[in-house]
């Protein structure tokens, strides 16, 4: 992946699958930043890395996590923001005030519904 980074000053734990993981993979590729992907283990928590549940995000063992430097960020919202924020090049947030909070209301309400859908996809694929 090509950009801004080495691949080494940055990696993005997740699950291929995950709508939430995906939005950060778009922006890292939006921006250009090189990254180095870590797979995390979905149905059996054994196949976790120890990156994740040891380092990173012990509290709650999700996806996705960015690491940037060796500093963790967590949750794919504040993660874009992140990394917006530190890499100027194609902005992804608006520079209004007004229409950043409209777009992180449509944000929320968005990932509302892919939460549900995602808990019903889900569900389903477990009763397999």
């Amino acid at each position: 992946m090509g950009g801004q980074g080495n691949g080494k000053k940055v990696k993005l734990l997740g699950t291929w699958f995950s709508p939430y993981v995906q939005r950060v993979v778009w922006v890292l590729n939006v921006k250009d930043i090189d990254y180095e992907w870590v797979e995390q283990g979905f149905r059996d928590s054994k196949y976790r890395s120890q990156l994740l549940v040891k380092k990173y995000n012990p509290m709650i063992k999700t996806v996705p996590v960015l690491v940037h430097h060796g500093r963790p960020v967590l949750e794919s919202l504040i993660i874009l923001e992140y990394i917006d924020e530190t890499w100027k090049n194609n902005p992804i947030l608006l520079s209004d005030p007004y229409e950043r909070a409209m777009a992180r209301f449509w944000e929320n309400l968005i990932d509302q519904k892919v939460e549900i859908t995602t808990l019903c996809i889900i569900s389903l694929f477990l009763s397999f």
